[in-house]
């Protein structure tokens, strides 16, 4: 599956979805950015206003975002970290509508929004985000470590707990985010211990020639 770009998803289909700013610039300056693209992840998946003005992680009272709503059995994210200049997403699609259909939703919003706020034009991302079809249980549990470990990758934090925007904290330290399902990814690693053993040792294990699937990541 060597640089695959999945595109097509359908219901039961688990993708890797990342991107990153144009010409690799930030996407997120501010704590603000950071809620504002999380506020905006929560309407597409069916939550209200009311429900996400409650988290800290997406409160935004003044907001006036138009999204039209999915239902909250349309999709599932697994795991997620927004970078300073990038995102991951690791969604489930659940029915007919596509993942491809979510993720233009939420990031034309979130395009709009940071456009208007730093008075700025033209793309803010690179190009259409990219996404990679999660194929066995390896590879999920690889990506998982991968997205919850960008943080001290990218030596922003030497630790995955004290980086509050990636979902690693909702499985280690019970934060509960609504945005995020944790009961799959825990049955799959057996239980929390051991997804928070795989996950610290991850540069321990990770041998990328090994890895029977694509890797081919750039950020």
């Amino acid at each position: 599956m060597k640089n695959r770009d999945y595109k097509k998803s359908s219901p039961g289909s688990i993708l890797h979805i990342y991107n990153r700013g144009n010409n690799k610039e930030k996407i997120f300056l501010y704590e603000q950015d950071y809620r504002a693209f999380l506020f905006r992840l929560g309407l597409c998946l069916g939550f209200n206003k009311e429900e996400l003005e409650q988290e800290e992680l997406m409160a935004m009272p003044y907001s006036r975002i138009r999204i039209t709503n999915s239902n909250k059995d349309s999709f599932k994210i697994h795991a997620f970290a927004l970078m300073p200049n990038h995102f991951h997403i690791l969604i489930e699609q659940l029915e007919n509508t596509s993942i491809a259909t979510f993720m233009l939703k939420v990031c034309t919003s979130y395009a709009k929004y940071l456009n208007k706020k730093y008075k700025r034009v033209g793309h803010v991302f690179q190009d259409q985000f990219k996404a990679v079809l999660v194929e066995n249980n390896s590879q999920l549990m690889w990506l998982s470590a991968y997205i919850h470990m960008n943080p001290v990758k990218d030596k922003i934090v030497t630790h995955p707990s004290l980086y509050k925007w990636s979902s690693y904290n909702d499985f280690i330290l019970n934060r509960n985010l609504p945005l995020v399902t944790t009961e799959f990814l825990l049955s799959v690693f057996a239980g929390k211990q051991n997804f928070e053993k795989e996950t610290l040792n991850f540069f321990k294990k990770s041998d990328l020639s090994k890895v029977p699937f694509d890797t081919s990541l750039t950020f």
